[in-house]
């Protein structure tokens, strides 16, 4: 039997609205979106030249201006003297295989149980390059993922997990609520893993090869580099 359906303008309906909000992305991903929407399996070996000037300059703008300096001490003010040839020459870089990530400089923040949460923070030519490729990634995994996941996503945050979930359960029977967390998550993911299960969509081996980069650029703390071997730095743009 069809339920009823909810009046317009009710909670529910402007919930699922405002819960179901799309980030506008470029037409040249706009269409990879498209295709990764049509088939679920459909691999895409051909993302890197999405990775252009335009790209990473949409990329430097959604940097916060007064973030910390990475390793090698090079603020958003300093790379805007010379913004366009310093995005040409990244750029180039990108495409001819050589750039290189710098180590990410580690730093500490307080947590509510007394503890202290590891952040990375990488040199800003990385950030840059890690938000341009993140937004190819968007342009394919938005397809995949769920209405109910929240997480992490572009055009989502908590408070719309939070709407969803108030709606949900004043107009649902609901019975119990269950709160998990994966201990210490980000701290233990195993590379080869994750990049074998980015690989059953991206096919491409220039954009692997980025990521691989970057899981493995080692980090920074008190003037010694150390590798890495497990785990994605928080605080970067390859991972929250």
């Amino acid at each position: 039997m069809e339920g009823r359906g909810q009046p317009e303008g009710s909670p529910r309906e402007k919930a699922r609205v405002r819960t179901q909000s799309r980030v506008a992305l470029p037409p040249n991903l706009d269409r990879v979106n498209a295709a990764a929407k049509r088939a679920a399996q459909t691999q895409f070996t051909a993302l890197l030249h999405h990775i252009d000037e335009d790209a990473l300059l949409r990329a430097f703008r959604r940097q916060k201006r007064q973030a910390s300096a990475g390793v090698d001490g090079v603020t958003m003010a300093k790379y805007e003297e010379g913004l366009t040839d310093n995005i040409r020459d990244l750029c180039g870089r990108v495409h001819t295989g050589r750039y290189r990530p710098q180590p990410v400089r580690r730093v500490y923040i307080p947590k509510a149980d007394g503890g202290k949460r590891p952040l990375g923070v990488p040199a800003l030519e990385d950030k840059i390059v890690q938000s341009a490729v993140a937004e190819v990634l968007s342009a394919v995994y938005e397809a995949d993922f769920l209405g109910f996941s929240y997480g992490f996503r572009p055009g989502r945050n908590p408070h719309m997990a939070l709407d969803a979930l108030h709606t949900a359960i004043m107009s649902q029977r609901v019975n119990w609520v269950l709160d998990a967390d994966i201990r210490s998550f980000f701290d233990s993911v195993d590379h080869e893993w994750l990049l074998r299960m980015v690989a059953h969509r991206i096919a491409d081996p220039r954009i692997l090869r980025l990521l691989e980069l970057w899981l493995r650029a080692g980090v920074l703390e008190s003037g010694e580099k150390r590798e890495t071997d497990r785990g994605t730095p928080q605080g970067a743009g390859m991972a929250p």
